[in-house]
Formats: structure tokens, sequence, C-alpha cells
């Protein structure tokens, strides 16, 4: 249950740099200036807040997930193969928004824009780190190599935005909807909404929202956005759902339009920052599904 572990970074993160978010434009341009000055107070009362906040989250960490279990040399364990790779979307997502996040912060400060792009990426790929350490001294995980492979990812799509276009124009999303799997292993799957939303892949959908009217003439407000998720996972892996009787899981793709609300004008700074966060999330709206069982339409698809 990586995702998990990731996206509670990711909200103590987005908590961290709310203060930058909040003064963050509408437009999420990155300017290139190479004037700004920094303002120490700034940068050491974020570096010692975050460090604390980061410090205090891996130990609770250590002692929820680790702690009880045995230990073991470091090792890597492979589970590419597991629930259809869905888990490893929500290392991509959570490590694009703490490179936003990141970025953000070190601007916020007066860090030089290209250069806090650079290290709010780095930043982001590292605070991802140490997750994957203590997995592979645990005897229960292991070290991941696809984990790895889907922070990288994650921080590329923010870092390469950023510098090919200096702003963010695609962004990832999240939905979630509760599924008939999670009672039938409530243990894994969870045994309430904000359990199932965080363990039940089943009700997991990851976006890619465009933002198209910075690449063609369309509504300021409305995206385009691609998804993905899958379905049928009681067990991680394909032959274990067989073999239990619960046939194989399969592949779901969506194409599906998606509300801007960064389109939202308002002088709040606290607004602006609001619907910075709530943007994490794809708000419900029609829908498309591709899968090996045909394509469905959804009024909304959440």
């Amino acid at each position: 249950m990586g995702a998990i572990r990731t996206l509670l970074l990711v909200a103590l993160w987005i908590t961290a740099s709310f203060p930058s978010l909040k003064a963050q434009s509408n437009t999420d341009e990155i300017q290139t200036d190479s004037t700004s000055h920094v303002n120490k107070r700034r940068l050491h009362g974020l570096i010692a807040g975050a460090g604390a906040a980061y410090g205090l989250t891996l130990y609770g960490l250590n002692e929820l997930w680790y702690s009880h279990n045995p230990r073991q040399s470091f090792a890597f364990f492979n589970d590419n193969a597991e629930w259809k790779q869905v888990d490893k979307v929500g290392h991509f997502l959570s490590t694009f928004y703490l490179s936003y996040g990141s970025d953000a912060a070190l601007r916020w400060t007066g860090v030089n824009n290209k250069k806090a792009a650079w290290i709010g990426s780095l930043v982001a790929f590292g605070v991802m780190m140490p997750i994957e350490i203590m997995d592979g001294y645990s005897a229960a995980y292991g070290a991941s190599t696809g984990d790895l492979a889907a922070n990288a990812a994650g921080a590329a799509l923010y870092l390469g935005q950023t510098l090919l276009w200096k702003e963010v124009r695609i962004y990832p999303k999240f939905s979630f909807h509760n599924t008939e799997y999670a009672p039938l292993r409530p243990n894994v799957l969870g045994d309430n909404l904000l359990s199932e939303m965080f363990k039940d892949y089943n009700g997991q959908t990851y976006w890619l929202s465009a933002d198209m009217d910075k690449f063609c003439r369309f509504p300021k407000w409305l995206n385009l956005a691609v998804g993905y998720g899958a379905e049928g996972m009681v067990y991680a892996r394909d032959n274990m759902n067989v073999e239990a009787g619960y046939g194989r899981p399969h592949r779901q793709f969506y194409l599906s339009v998606d509300f801007d609300l960064r389109a939202i004008r308002t002088p709040s700074k606290f607004l602006r920052g609001l619907i910075e966060v709530v943007s994490i999330i794809k708000l419900p709206a029609p829908a498309l599904q591709f899968s090996e069982k045909g394509i469905k339409a959804y009024a909304f698809y959440f």
C-alpha cells in the first residue's frame, strides 16, 4: 500500500506549502527573471518548518507501517505486476504535486524561478526516497524499482513543463468511487469511505487534465482529460484473483472533460490557495470508458 504513504506525504507537503500557494497567481505562470532576491527569513522558516513536519511524518510512518514487521537486510521486491500498476500512477501523481508544492514554496521565498523548479523537483524525488529505503529494510515490503521510476516520472513531468512552457499546462488529477470489491477484503481494501479511498485501487481513477486554452482556442474553464484505472482486483496479482474465483482484472481508460477551477478569478489569496489544493481532484463530468468489455458512456463519472 505504498500509495497511501505517498499520498500522506503529499497532504503534508501541500499543507506546508499552503502560504506560498496562496501567493500564486491564477495563471500559474513561472517567470524567468534572474533578479529575484531570496527572503532569508522565509527560506529559513520554510526549511525549519517543512523539515520538522517531514521528520515527524517519517517517524509516524515508521511506527504505523514498519515497527511491527520483522527487519531484513536491504532488499528489492518486484511489485510491478501488482494492482495493474494503479499504485504506480499514485506515486506519479504524488511526486508531481510534491514538486509543484516545493517549487511554489521556494519561489515564495524569492528563489529564482528556474532554480526553484529544478530544486523543487529534486526535493520531491528525495522526499519520496526514505519510503523506499524503509520498505527495503522491512521483510513485509521490499524496495520497489517501479515506485522509484514512477516517482522520477512525476517529478520529470512537472520539471519538463516548467522548462518547456514556463508554466504547467497538464495536471495529474485523482477521483474515487465506491466499489463492490472492498467488502470482499476489507482489511486490505478498506472498511469505510476514507480507508477505501486510499486502499481500494478498483475505485481510484488517475487523470491527465490538459489546459486546452494554453494550446488552442478553447474555453478557459474547460479542460480535456484522459484517465486510467482498473477493476476486479480483490488480490494484487491476476493469478491470485483467478485462483480465488474472482476472475481476471481488467484495465480501464477514459476520455472526459474537466472543469478548471483555476479559471476562477478572485482577489482572495486564501481562496486562490484553496483552489490550488482542491484542483487535485477531478470533478464529476461526462466520460467515455474504454476497456476489454467495450465502450461505456457516463453522464457523470467520478
